[in-house]
């Protein structure tokens, strides 16, 4: 059972948060909450899977148009890969995209369309791990599930004072968020705890003077919080290096490749090109009058940097491999394209 602190401390920031939350397209609202209207599950799992890793600004507008053309998990299901992986493009970590269809169809195979209303069960699904589970009990399902992001862990390494770096520090973070965790509406207070870390106790200059948590925090009073959360210091990121072969047809069309369904930007349409590596051997993906273009493009990934020399053809026949993709002009997008891959073509435009 939780003291008296505790409690006073979920119920100040629920109080903060009916009058504070940020309004989002996959949020519901305090208010509406109040009026009985309960998070559509589809909504909420889309969203968290999409925030993995990226913004709320980033996510808005692809979130908008996922729904809009595919309103209900069902819709999702039945989408051809190739929609989902072209609508995904620039997002990033494209395993999340592979992985969305996976669970849309395990939900509708497997589980008629609903999904399941508890963690452990959640847990069962394709792609979805212990935060995304924690997130859809208690945001969807009113489960009383800690939810651990970014936001909460600083949001916990303050209040608490902990100078235990992460992410060695994130069990004692998370043992002090689930003591936090009210019984009574532990989705809005998932939410709410989120939101304070995402305006309020910002990584940079918090604004300690308006925290509806203030008074007890723990690190304000030491005034250690411009300090927390500690982190371990990362290694540096190493630098790749690869080659990529952009072929336009006579006819305009384009010459892809599809790249495998496991690893970096797996399942999605690109250039042909060289493994990416410290020495890449440039060896041109079919017989050609290949020309290497000016400049270099340059991208960042999760664990390393990325720099890529482009060749380039024109006025190529249909006598290409077989295991390249040729897409016509009039349906080549290059907004299908994943960003580093898109990098490419503008530079190719541009030359």
């Amino acid at each position: 059972m939780r003291d008296s602190a505790e409690l006073t401390v979920s119920d100040a920031l629920l109080e903060w948060y009916d009058r504070h939350a940020r309004e989002m397209p996959w949020r519901t609202g305090p208010a509406d909450r109040a009026a009985g209207i309960r998070p559509d599950p589809y909504r909420v799992w889309l969203s968290e899977v999409m925030l993995q890793q990226t913004t709320v600004a980033a996510v808005r507008d692809y979130f908008l148009r996922v729904t809009t053309r595919w309103p209900t998990v069902q819709a999702l299901a039945a989408a051809p890969d190739e929609q989902i992986m072209g609508e995904w493009a620039g997002l990033g970590y494209y395993a999340r995209a592979r992985n969305l269809l996976k669970c849309a169809r395990a939900v509708t195979q497997d589980h008629d369309g609903r999904f399941p209303d508890n963690f452990e069960a959640l847990l069962e699904l394709p792609g979805i791990g212990p935060y995304t589970a924690a997130a859809i009990s208690a945001i969807a399902f009113d489960q009383p599930e800690t939810v651990m992001d970014g936001n909460v862990e600083r949001v916990m390494a303050r209040f608490y004072d902990i100078h235990d770096p992460l992410p060695g520090s994130k069990p004692v973070l998370k043992e002090k968020a689930s003591a936090l965790t009210p019984t009574s509406r532990p989705g809005d207070y998932a939410q709410a705890v989120m939101d304070l870390g995402a305006t309020i106790c910002t990584p940079k200059s918090p604004a300690c003077g308006i925290c509806p948590l203030r008074e007890p925090c723990q690190s304000r009073v030491a005034g250690t919080q411009a300090d927390l959360p500690r982190k371990t210091p990362k290694k540096p990121k190493p630098t790749r290096y690869g080659h990529v072969y952009v072929a336009r047809m006579a006819d305009g069309a384009m010459v892809l490749e599809r790249r495998p369904d496991k690893g970096l930007l797996g399942g999605m349409l690109g250039w042909p090109g060289s493994e990416w590596n410290d020495d890449p051997t440039e060896r041109a993906p079919f017989p050609a009058t290949w020309k290497i273009l000016p400049g270099e493009v340059r991208h960042t990934f999760t664990h390393f940097h990325l720099i890529l020399r482009i060749w380039s053809t024109d006025a190529v026949h249909r006598d290409v491999p077989k295991h390249l993709t040729v897409v016509d002009k009039h349906s080549f997008r290059p907004s299908d394209l994943p960003t580093v891959m898109r990098k490419v073509f503008d530079l190719w435009r541009g030359q």
